[in-house]
């Protein structure tokens, strides 16, 4: 586990050569909040984390319920059972194994790995612009429909899950990269990824971190970069 801080932000990233999979600690006054909690083998790690604090923690925030983003949830619950999990209304849905598409949303099947039984229940749902503790959370679907980012305002880093991908070539969510092809292969709708990356951008961040691969410091010019390279792919695929 290799760990970085920006403020009260620590990245807990896990296997950063090969696949890498990163959660983060948010440090309040005296406690801890978790954003995402990577698989179920690393869950001792991020345990270990957190107890190197001092401080307990208090909530579990997922940006969305794809499996290498909250296997660890159950773990945790054990060792923390007074923390809170919180998570999208849209997701909790699809965690609880209902996969139908809103009227609304583009009828685009659901891609990503969703455990087929739900590992726990959420405590409270979490809707565009809550505010908790030092954190303003931001709808940002497309990888998927309730797919969430934050934004920690101490330190204005955007914890922005799979919206973008960082590890092999960094991108807007959908649009793949082969040396690092998962993230694009779990996106539901290329389109809407675009659109919340866009939305994302306009937060204009000081630091940019992901749920795979490093930070980037900075980085408007990379993201708009790749908004506009995952455009031209889009473009090209409906001309063609």
């Amino acid at each position: 586990m290799i760990k970085n801080s920006w403020g009260p932000v620590t990245q807990l990233s896990f296997m950063p050569k090969l696949f890498p999979l990163n959660c983060y600690l948010i440090e309040d006054e005296d406690s801890i909040t978790l954003i995402d909690a990577c698989m179920p083998f690393v869950a001792k790690g991020i345990h270990e984390a957190i107890q190197s604090t001092g401080k307990t923690l208090t909530r579990i925030l997922l940006t969305h319920a794809h499996e290498d983003h909250l296997g660890a949830v159950p773990f945790l619950k054990l060792k923390y059972p007074n923390a809170k999990i919180g998570i999208s209304g849209r997701e909790a849905a699809i965690l609880q194994g209902d996969r139908t598409l809103l009227p609304h949303e583009p009828q685009t099947p659901l891609k990503g790995g969703v455990p087929k039984k739900a590992l726990f229940i959420p405590d409270f749902l979490i809707s565009d612009n809550d505010r908790i503790g030092s954190l303003i959370a931001v709808s940002s679907p497309g990888h998927s429909p309730g797919h969430l980012a934050f934004l920690e305002t101490v330190s204005n880093t955007l914890i922005a899950g799979d919206a973008f991908q960082a590890k092999g070539g960094f991108a807007v969510s959908g649009h793949l990269k082969w040396k690092f092809p998962f993230p694009a292969l779990a996106t539901w709708h290329a389109p809407t990824a675009i659109d919340s990356a866009r939305k994302l951008l306009e937060l204009n961040p000081s630091v940019l971190l992901v749920g795979h691969g490093p930070a980037l410091i900075q980085p408007a010019r990379t993201v708009q970069h790749a908004i506009e390279e995952a455009q031209r792919r889009l473009d090209g695929r409906k001309s063609g």
